[in-house]
């Protein structure tokens, strides 16, 4: 089975902070649990997929880079996007199509905007997707803690489906790229 470990927007401006936006609820946790999902991705023979925005510090610089905290293997493809979705506007479909792709974890920022979405997408576009329950963050929103958007989403996404693809929450210490999905269908 083909698989891809899809980490997204784990930029050192949107982990950390900036003059304009805070950083990320566990941000030490959350570099320290990519780095053991890319291993695990590298011992599975999962291919590894970068995201960036290039919202973050304008799509330049230091701050634009995948967080300096972040092992990422010479092996791995980084793809830039202009939008919320990863999908969108990317060479993302092509390579995972080209690569017959058929299952994702994913792990990243921010939750509830481009980890919900690609959560989403992916299974529209007939992916089966493991997000990592331990493995995206996000920052406080005006009405709701980060750790509280996180368990939301955690809820909200285990069992989310499109008919016949769909998405399972797991976390960093379970066995990500041995997919769970056929004992719900």
């Amino acid at each position: 089975m083909n698989q891809a470990l899809l980490i997204i927007d784990a930029q050192q401006d949107l982990i950390e902070g900036n003059k304009e936006e805070k950083g990320v609820f566990e941000k030490e946790k959350l570099a320290n649990n990519i780095n053991t999902v890319i291993d695990k991705a590298i011992e599975s023979s999962a291919s590894i997929i970068f995201i960036r925005d290039l919202d973050i510090s304008t799509g330049v610089g230091p701050g634009f880079q995948v967080h300096k905290d972040i092992r990422v293997p010479s092996t791995a493809v980084i793809f830039d996007k202009a939008a919320t979705n990863s999908f969108y506007g990317t060479a993302l479909q092509g390579y995972l199509n080209e690569n017959k792709i058929v299952h994702l974890v994913i792990m990243g920022c921010k939750t509830e905007h481009c980890i919900d979405t690609a959560v989403r997408t992916a299974t529209i576009k007939h992916f089966d997707v493991t997000l990592v329950g331990d493995g995206h963050s996000t920052s406080d929103s005006k009405i709701l803690s980060a750790e509280q958007i996180v368990r939301h989403h955690n809820e909200t996404l285990h069992g989310h489906y499109n008919v016949d693809n769909f998405s399972v929450v797991r976390n960093t210490d379970e066995d990500l790229f041995i997919p769970i999905h056929n004992k719900y269908r």
